[in-house]
């Protein structure tokens, strides 16, 4: 018994923090009390800890520098039988000097109370899965990938459809011939080659810099610092779901709802940028508002396992929905999508693929990746970025928001400096101008004629709130008519988008509607694009 336990002590999760369970000590905002600690290490088990944290450090740079590091020792030789005999047998030396390490941690840990009991927990809560272990275990924060699971995609679904995960709007294919289209199909294999090289190595490095080993590692006091004001200030609980195509994904839920303030029966569902996690993200925001909120982590991101592409983001983010739905006991029409940045992908995913969520909000996002990434390219390089980008990293945001039917709103910030394809200084060339011009022109297209777009240009380009005023205050806009002239329309017809509404409308009508329609579903944030968006600014969508 006792060579088991220090085999599990060896072999176990690294402990990171213990949290207390709650206490009856309400706040003065409602939220008990609850204490934690950083797990403390007696020495041995610290040293040979940190001794394995650097080797792995090591590890990963020797990784990401491998292809320079191999170039390197061809040139000098050092690739031949001779030398990597004794290379060979030096590294075999390092790993059974690191697996005596691991020996002398696991017996640290074993004389350790605190983590004999942990384990313990864990393996108590893997066998017997009920409510009361899973309470016990989320006292520990530690490496996530020996979690239990607490929901898979399979529980709801059929796994037969799970083999090519689900759906996705795909760029329409040109029409050729079938001899033209099999000569180009050869002519542009070494284009499809060196995109498929470029998006599997750096190129999605590059769009998610959050899923870099590294800068997870450099980032992991500052995401268990945010992960512990979750679950100690609000009672959140962390849960692993296992997307259809196998990836665990890494949740956090705050549940507001015995609070029974104005917000706290709505679900916040939010998906983080490029280098963002729940932990230290966009939650934030929803949770100073009172709402429910579930937050997760991209493949790749925190705890969650795979890596972001496309496919995988969008099979994660309906496992988030499902386990909302069917354990969280939401419905569709209680949950609010809330995106920042290139999260706006999921989003729009989601209310695609779930037309009755009740609204989304996307904060600093864009109408499509291409664009934006046409910018940080030679020129020379536009059919190979064209192709890697629709092939690999299609993100269409727009193409998918014009298949919701419900309330948007859309959160520009004024001085965005990632997502313009000039610069922060030319609030024109902010890509959520076109997300909103792309979305009115589908949901009202007689409006937004030429003429309704150039008012709304006009408005958009408008340098602070008082030249915004000015502009719409020029046009004569008048509200109360246009909310008339809306609900109008629709309690005749009841009908989806797009609308016929302002066919038979004098020129100045429909300016006034067009400049009252984007002032509805886009706001203003005077900042840069890394600042939280205060609770203050997270509105509700419009609803005529």
């Amino acid at each position: 018994m006792a060579a088991w336990m220090l085999y599990r002590c060896v072999f176990g999760p690294r402990l990171q923090r213990i949290h207390r369970p709650p206490q009856e000590q309400p706040r003065p905002e409602g939220r008990l009390v609850r204490r934690g600690w950083n797990y403390q290490p007696r020495s041995l088990e610290k040293h040979t800890d940190s001794i394995l944290g650097w080797a792995s450090a090591i590890w990963s740079l020797s990784y990401y520098s491998s292809p320079l590091l191999l170039c390197y020792l061809y040139r000098k030789g050092y690739i031949c039988s001779s030398k990597l005999v004794p290379v060979s047998q030096y590294l075999g030396t390092v790993l059974v000097c690191l697996l005596g390490v691991a020996c002398l941690r696991g017996w640290g840990r074993w004389k350790n109370s605190d983590y004999v009991q942990f384990l313990s927990v864990l393996e108590e809560t893997k066998k017997n899965h009920t409510p009361e272990n899973k309470k016990k275990l989320r006292c520990y924060d530690f490496d996530f990938s020996h979690w239990p699971s607490d929901f898979s995609w399979a529980e709801v679904s059929s796994p037969k459809q799970s083999k090519g995960g689900v759906s996705l709007l795909k760029p329409e294919p040109r029409l050729r011939g079938t001899a033209d289209g099999f000569l180009n199909s050869v002519r542009t294999l070494p284009c499809h080659v060196i995109g498929f090289l470029i998006t599997h190595t750096f190129g999605r490095r590059m769009l998610y810099p959050g899923s870099v080993g590294l800068l997870q590692k450099a980032m992991r006091s500052v995401l268990q610092q945010g992960q512990a004001k979750l679950i100690e200030e609000y009672d959140g609980q962390r849960n692993k779901l296992v997307a259809c195509d196998g990836n665990e994904i890494d949740t956090m839920f705050v549940d507001r709802r015995k609070e029974g303030g104005p917000n706290s029966q709505t679900l916040v569902i939010c998906c983080e940028g490029n280098a963002g996690f729940y932990e230290v993200g966009c939650m934030n925001t929803p949770l100073e508002g009172g709402y429910s909120v579930l937050g997760w982590n991209h493949p790749g991101f925190g705890g969650s396992t795979g890596v972001p592409f496309p496919q995988n983001e969008a099979n994660a983010m309906d496992v988030v929905i499902q386990f909302a739905v069917h354990k969280l006991g939401f419905q569709l029409g209680d949950i609010v999508i809330y995106a920042w940045s290139i999260g706006g992908f999921t989003a729009s995913w989601a209310v695609m693929s779930y037309p009755e969520i009740q609204s989304v909000v996307l904060d600093a996002s864009f109408d499509d990746l291409l664009p934006l990434a046409l910018k940080v390219m030679p020129e020379s390089w536009r059919p190979l970025v064209q192709h890697t980008v629709r092939q690999y990293m299609n993100l269409n945001n727009a193409e998918q928001l014009l298949k919701y039917q419900g309330p948007v709103l859309l959160v520009r910030r004024t001085r965005d400096e990632i997502i313009t394809t000039t610069g922060p200084e030319d609030i024109m060339s902010n890509r959520g101008n076109d997300l909103l011009l792309k979305l009115l022109q589908f949901r009202y297209p007689k409006i937004m004629t030429d003429d309704g777009i150039r008012v709304v240009r006009q408005w958009l380009g408008a340098p602070g709130p008082f030249e915004e005023a000015s502009v719409y205050s020029a046009y004569e806009v008048d509200d109360d008519w246009c909310t008339s002239v809306l609900q109008s329309y629709q309690a005749d017809r009841d009908v989806s988008f797009p609308w016929s509404v302002g066919e038979d409308m004098a020129l100045e009508g429909r300016r006034q509607l067009a400049l009252f329609l984007a002032r509805k579903y886009m706001r203003n944030f005077e900042s840069t694009h890394c600042t939280p968006l205060p609770a203050a600014e997270f509105h509700s969508p419009w609803r005529l």
